[in-house]
């Protein structure tokens, strides 16, 4: 575990002393660091149009010494989404093993096209950045791909690696990662057996 990880485990734990983040909520430790991650990866793109190399390694150093307080502030905001975002599904529920059906078969429609999509790595990271404009810093990635594979199993029969279609379906999920962003509610169910998270759907 990095510095990094080190401290974000602390805040927390520190913020909500009722995780196990060791253990039985290791999952939220885990979405926790990943949203972390493409958050600084936002905030360096944004400054580098902003600052010059030498700003920018004087800006690394205060970076360095004002992680803890800069985690307190992320912590508490990302907090309060994953309580907002995320929904526990406990045991078994006929209800919400019927929608979790219906989400994978939209998924199971456009995974092999989703895997075989040359930029996707390019079209995922401009989805989550508007995400994160939007405010939206909580499970960016589970929901940036959800809507992407949404888009692409709506063209199940066309070239998806054409510049026409890869535009087309660039531009609907950004404009449907800005229409997430202000509704309020879950956006991803956890299916929870023994303390254990075993998959997300959105």
């Amino acid at each position: 575990m990095n510095h990094t990880e080190t401290v974000l485990l602390k805040k927390l734990q520190e913020a909500e002393p009722t995780l196990d983040l060791v253990e039985a909520d290791r999952k939220v430790l885990q979405v926790a660091l990943q949203d972390l991650t493409y958050y600084l990866h936002f905030i360096e793109a944004t400054a580098e149009k902003q600052q010059n190399t030498a700003d920018k390694v004087n800006s690394s150093k205060e970076e360095a010494s004002e992680l803890e307080s800069f985690l307190v502030v992320w912590t508490g905001l990302w907090l309060k989404k994953w309580k907002e975002r995320f929904n526990l599904l406990i045991g078994t529920n006929k209800q919400c093993q019927n929608k979790s059906s219906c989400a994978s078969e939209t998924t199971n429609k456009a995974e092999t096209l989703w895997t075989n999509l040359e930029c996707r790595e390019e079209l995922l990271g401009m989805v989550i950045s508007t995400l994160i404009k939007n405010s939206e810093i909580c499970g960016v990635k589970i929901i940036a791909e959800h809507l992407l594979k949404t888009e692409i199993s709506k063209k199940i029969n066309q070239d998806i690696n054409s510049k026409e279609q890869t535009l087309e379906i660039l531009n609907n999920t950004l404009r449907r990662a800005r229409e997430v962003a202000q509704k309020t509610g879950p956006l991803i169910s956890i299916k929870v057996e023994k303390n254990y998270y075993l998959h997300a759907k959105i």
